[in-house]
């Protein structure tokens, strides 16, 4: 099962040198999502990234962006529902309920399909699926390899967003509310380091 991690909204001290250590520890994809940043100040971010791990970095919003670091994708959200024109690369998009997942995961490399659990990052962004739903979801292939688990996942709960048959998890509060400065990295990748090996 693959591992996500997304970006904290806001910049924080020293982001790349910790994205990049994230990478060394196994981090799969990294989904570069920065809303009320301007088209430099993420190409900034991007620099201090060393190339070998930009092709596994899926960018928000600055699709220009994705051809002029060599990115792996591109993520489509309501200000940005289509991709350019002769797009080519990764492709993935949000899908908020079951049905939405259902239509929308054939056409996507994979759709990141919240909130799984309540939010952890998000304060009052309560699950929008019910245990026996997700089971059922999972009876019926709606969840499958093509769909990734977004919205309070946690070492806590990983081992059930296996079980439920995902093709992987996406974190964000999990990791970026360990992390405040560089002192908190090592603890940052310990814990990443943990919850890769649980993901198997």
């Amino acid at each position: 099962m693959k591992l996500i991690v997304i970006t904290s909204p806001d910049f924080i001290p020293e982001e790349a040198r910790i994205i990049t250590g994230l990478f060394e520890v196994g981090l799969d994809l990294l989904h570069l999502r920065k809303p009320d940043a301007t088209a430099h100040e993420v190409g900034n971010l991007l620099h201090g990234i060393p190339m070998e791990y930009r092709k596994q970095i899926v960018i928000h919003d600055f699709f220009p962006l994705k051809d002029e670091f060599s990115l792996g994708g591109i993520h489509l959200n309501s200000r940005h529902s289509e991709a350019p024109e002769g797009y080519q690369g990764l492709l993935s998009r949000a899908c908020h309920s079951l049905e939405e997942v259902k239509t929308m995961a054939s056409h996507f490399d994979y759709v990141l399909m919240s909130p799984v659990y309540d939010s952890i990052s998000k304060q009052g962004y309560r699950s929008g699926y019910s245990q026996e739903a997700l089971q059922q979801a999972q009876a019926e292939r709606i969840i499958n390899e093509k769909v990734v688990a977004l919205g309070g996942i946690s070492a806590a709960n990983l081992s059930e967003i296996k079980a439920l048959g995902f093709g992987g998890a996406a974190l964000l509060g999990d990791i970026w509310n360990r992390y405040q400065t560089w002192e908190d990295a090592k603890e940052v990748l310990s814990h990443f380091g943990r919850l890769k090996k649980a993901a198997g």
